[in-house]
């Protein structure tokens, strides 16, 4: 339903509530995240105040599909947009075919992740998202990550800007309490569209606004200004432990990749379990919930030379080799274990990027270039006019972890009946098609597509 009064023509909004829009960093395009609730519809109404007929300023509405109200809600976007001379683009996601697990928590986390990945989308470079969680939320997702058992990050709340996709997000209203933002909006003559989805218990976040925050207020006036300080403590917590552990980043992993198992040894548990989880972090991955760190690490550390252990991720895994470890994406398989290059069009193969690029004045067509993994018995001469390698053993003198050979492209050029290795990986390639001006014409460069 639509809720609200008569707009108030030439409504002031109050200062306090125009600075921490006003002051937003440098930025190209400024988006506005429209729900057409209470709050982004007030976001929207102060942005276009203060950024007064800018282009650049636009709104994004992502319709879900679940509410009944869903098309309304979405119709009342575009009138509000509409009325005050903003672009606003309109993304309809179905989660209901691919909700996290059964029930309405699941459809909650579902719609989350289809909104935030719409937001992902559209963010260029040098774009700002504006979202209008404000200070009651941030009490919600305090409390609602304590009673899921979080760390000191969980309870450090919801930033007030981080990075999305290209771009940045930052939340301007987190300083206000939603009373003070209900009473502006009814001052001010607003309407809004309410979710009916706001008011069932079914959702914990709900829960815990109807149920549990009402009766903690009452006991507790300053609720949220309370939570505010615990969120704020907590952020200071997490920016010290990672600045611990780029500290001991640069201890731990001399070639600055790989941490060096017996350096690790000599830290602490807890700084160990910090360094884990911050590298696996800046990595961009999320580190799993685990209940024993302290055997898991104790696997990766002490486990005999030709064991195997694992710390597994969502889309990665932590292993161990020759006194390192390595972080290791899931990867998915070439599509096929032969491909051909072609000239000057880029190969992506399983997870690397190739291309056969002419040298300075060539005209003449490469020879054919067949790609493929290791098949067993492949020779080659690591040195011209030296002696012949078996490329297996050639890659355990190099080093390269056991996971990593079976995936490494090998290219071949191939002479009529005749056919040539002519480069490993980014590990070797010969002087016929390296250096400044290779001999053959042409120049291969294969390069990890995502390391």
């Amino acid at each position: 339903m639509t809720t609200g009064g008569k707009p108030v023509p030439g409504f002031a909004w109050p200062e306090a509530l125009r600075a921490p829009v006003r002051s937003l960093p440098a930025h190209n395009r400024l988006w506005v995240a429209l729900s057409g609730g209470l709050d982004s519809t007030l976001l929207l109404h102060v942005a276009a105040c203060c950024f007064p007929g800018s282009p650049d300023l636009r709104a994004v509405h992502v319709n879900h599909q679940l509410q009944v109200n869903s098309d309304q809600s979405e119709q009342f976007c575009r009138r509000t947009c509409e009325a005050l001379g903003i672009e606003l683009l309109v993304r309809r996601v179905d989660v209901r075919c691919g909700q996290a697990g059964g029930g309405a928590g699941g459809i909650e986390e579902a719609a989350r992740h289809a909104r935030y990945a719409v937001f992902e989308e559209i963010l260029e470079s040098g774009d700002l998202l504006l979202m209008a969680h404000h200070a009651d939320d941030q009490a919600e997702t305090v409390l609602f990550r304590m009673l899921r058992g979080t760390g000191v990050r969980g309870l450090a709340g919801m930033p007030r800007e981080r990075a999305l996709g290209a771009g940045r997000l930052v939340r301007p209203l987190l300083g206000f309490d939603r009373e003070q933002l209900s009473r502006w909006a009814n001052e001010a003559g607003l309407e809004w569209v309410e979710d009916p989805s706001n008011v069932d218990d079914r959702f914990d976040r709900n829960f815990l606004r109807h149920k549990i925050l009402p009766e903690l207020k009452e006991r507790w006036p300053g609720l949220n200004a309370r939570l505010r300080h615990t969120a704020a403590a907590c952020t200071e917590q997490v920016v010290l432990t990672d600045r611990l552990a780029e500290i001991q980043w640069r201890d731990c992993t001399p070639n600055g990749r790989h941490p060096c198992i017996e350096r690790l040894n000599q830290l602490p548990l807890p700084e160990q379990k910090n360094l884990l989880r911050w590298w696996i972090r800046t990595s961009g991955y999320e580190p799993p919930t685990i209940q024993d760190w302290a055997q898991v690490i104790s696997d990766l550390i002490h486990a005999r030379e030709d064991g195997e252990p694992e710390l597994l991720g969502a889309g990665f895994a932590i292993r161990r080799f020759r006194g390192r470890l390595y972080l290791v994406p899931d990867r998915s398989e070439p599509e096929t274990t032969n491909a051909e290059l072609r000239p000057e069009e880029p190969l992506y193969w399983g997870g690397w990027r190739i291309r056969l690029v002419p040298a300075e004045g060539q005209k003449r067509p490469p020879p054919a270039i067949r790609v493929s993994t290791r098949q067993g018995g492949e020779r080659f001469r690591p040195v011209p006019e030296g002696p012949g390698k078996r490329v297996k053993k050639w890659l355990q003198e190099q080093g390269i972890p056991p996971w990593e050979r079976p995936r490494i492209p090998l290219l071949f050029s191939q002479d009529g009946e005749e056919e040539t290795l002519i480069a490993i990986g980014d590990l070797w390639c010969s002087g016929q098609y390296s250096g400044g001006a290779p001999a053959a014409g042409w120049r291969l460069i294969v390069e990890r597509d995502c390391d």
